[in-house]
């Protein structure tokens, strides 16, 4: 193994698995602290659902999945979190830095959630999302980590005790020699951790040239794309032009949607505009037993019979936020994802064998109902969004899954997906 990855979320770390494998190295994506010995692989990607628990839980849980891929031979180590930076003020992102770094021993790291294809950049050590700067973007109403401040060194100096810095984008411009010396040049300075500039992919492949042999680099996935180059030019990787193929499957689709983010909201809109099949989940009836996830999983199961069907929970924020103040954040998002991964696994066991999976606690919550333990990453949907292949652990036939972070993919997104996996629009 080259690289081991640890990714705080689902949908995260199919993100970055999708960026590898576009580079041609052979990932394979492990749900969960890896137990007993990893597969062969150049890369393993480790998804946890560390993005919104306590510290503490993170911080132990990437522990364990260090210890594992440290024992499994990794050359480097890479934290991924979401591209807008997704964290609250107490975390998880600087404590989980802190404690990779101290197992680590190292006291220089770069953090960069840049992943310019997805219109999410850094200037100046401020994130934009499009045009707009982070704290002016739909994440600043985001439900469980909203971001009112795009100010990435501050946002990350407010988690750590250790020096934040800015690796400029003036600098990025000038090529890898230079920022591989202005990191060196911080870290004489104090700074163990370098908020780092891009604003393309140029900038993204500097990045990876200069931080290639850090014991640790923490990013979003745009940084994972430069790399499967900077390995292939130390002699340590050979490239695979086949690393994204994925068997065919027979089987109906299906779209299962929790996220409630821009993105996704216009998604189930084309959707249900262009006359889908759908079921919508209602927390609060739910919550009241006004409904049960057997019955909508009926109810989907009998549109299933006659095209895709899309079961989703996804709504604007201002229900969402009348939902969250009846039943609570958390109390709302575990009855919705628990709702929802009943149905996922009620559907794969009417026979679906191509799944999207819109919202990363969603996806979490849909793998771990369907008992998923590794993923087979194949070609990408859009940036940052691949099919993956599973065993589906009750007829051992081979299942499609596509886990998407909400904020990915354009309005088409869902009829895409399901076209580029076999299933004709």
């Amino acid at each position: 193994m080259i690289l081991g990855v640890i990714a705080d979320d689902f949908t995260g770390a199919t993100d970055v698995a999708s960026m590898l494998v576009r580079a041609g190295m052979r990932t394979v994506q492990v749900l969960g602290v890896p137990q007993g010995a990893l597969p062969e692989a150049d890369a393993i990607v480790v998804a946890l659902k560390s993005r919104t628990t306590a510290p503490e839980a993170a911080v132990r849980e990437s522990l364990g999945a260090l210890a594992a891929l440290r024992a499994a031979g990794a050359r480097q180590i890479y934290f991924k979190y979401c591209s807008t930076f997704d964290s609250t003020p107490r975390g998880n992102i600087g404590p989980v830095t802190d404690a990779l770094m101290q197992a680590l021993g190292t006291d220089l790291t770069i953090a960069c959630p840049a992943f310019p294809e997805n219109g999410r950049t850094v200037f100046r050590g401020h994130l934009f999302v499009g045009d707009a700067l982070l704290s002016e973007s739909g994440m600043r109403q985001h439900p469980l980590t909203p971001m009112t401040d795009a100010n990435l060194v501050r946002v990350l100096q407010a988690q750590t005790a250790q020096r934040v810095g800015l690796l400029r984008h003036d600098t990025v411009a000038q090529g890898a020699a230079a920022a591989r010396a202005r990191l060196q040049a911080l870290q004489a300075e104090g700074v163990s951790i370098a908020v780092a500039d891009a604003v393309d992919n140029g900038d993204l492949l500097t990045l990876a040239e200069a931080c290639a042999e850090l014991p640790l680099v923490t990013a979003g996935s745009g940084v994972a794309l430069g790399l499967p180059p900077a390995y292939a030019r130390r002699g340590w990787l050979r490239p695979d032009a086949q690393a994204a193929a994925l068997p065919a499957v027979r089987g109906a689709s299906a779209v299962v949607s929790g996220s409630c983010s821009e993105a996704t909201n216009a998604q189930v809109a084309r959707w249900l505009h262009n006359g889908g099949a759908a079921v919508q989940v209602d927390p609060l009836a739910l919550h009241e037993g006004r409904q049960t996830a057997a019955g909508l999983l009926l109810k989907a199961e009998q549109m299933l019979q006659q095209q895709p069907v899309l079961v989703y929970a996804t709504a604007a924020p201002e229900r969402v936020g009348a939902v969250q103040q009846a039943l609570g954040v958390q109390a709302a998002g575990e009855l919705v994802e628990q709702a929802l991964a009943r149905i996922a696994a009620g559907l794969v066991q009417a026979g679906v064998r191509r799944l999207v999976v819109a919202g990363g606690e969603t996806s979490g919550a849909v793998v771990q109902a369907l008992d998923v333990q590794q993923l087979r990453i194949g070609p990408s949907i859009c940036p940052g969004v691949p099919w993956t292949a599973a065993r589906d652990a009750a007829s051992g036939d081979t299942l499609l899954l596509a886990l998407k972070s909400g904020n990915f993919g354009g309005p088409d997104f869902f009829r895409e997906a399901l076209a580029l996996a076999g299933h004709a629009p």
